[in-house]
């Protein structure tokens, strides 16, 4: 297994025991619950996308009997992935935490970007490989 492979795979499951945290600690608190926003990101960008990447970095192209079109665009899109979803939430928690402040908003989507630039790296790479003429 590539080491991005098992990073997705070990961010993931790091991203569910966060995720899982802060929905004991909303159910315990609902003065917490204006953090829907982070708990359902850290599940589904955190939790079940890293996993998906992961899994499907690894197993989609030998279902193929295909190499991976590049190994290098999976390491950027790993890191890619992880920086767009922090930045995103914590700067989404700043911004509620101080909604006057207009450049929180603006740094909350610009992460939000690097992730939607992430998930086109994923989109990219797969078809590549998977649609080459390669066997």
């Amino acid at each position: 297994m590539d080491k991005f492979v098992r990073n997705f795979i070990v961010m993931s499951i790091a991203y569910l025991a966060l995720a899982a945290l802060l929905g004991v600690l909303m159910l315990a608190n609902p003065s917490y619950l204006y953090l829907k926003f982070v708990h359902s990101h850290l599940n589904l960008l955190g939790w079940v996308s890293m996993m998906i990447y992961g899994v499907g970095y690894h197993i989609l192209p030998r279902f193929a009997g295909k190499k991976l079109k590049s190994v290098k665009m999976g390491e950027m899109q790993f890191y890619l992935a992880n920086i767009g979803l922090i930045g995103m939430l914590l700067f989404y928690m700043f911004q509620t935490a101080n909604p006057d402040i207009s450049l929180y908003r603006a740094l909350s989507a610009a992460f939000g970007l690097v992730e939607v630039l992430s998930i086109a790296l994923f989109f990219y790479n797969m078809l590549a490989t998977l649609l080459s003429k390669e066997e």
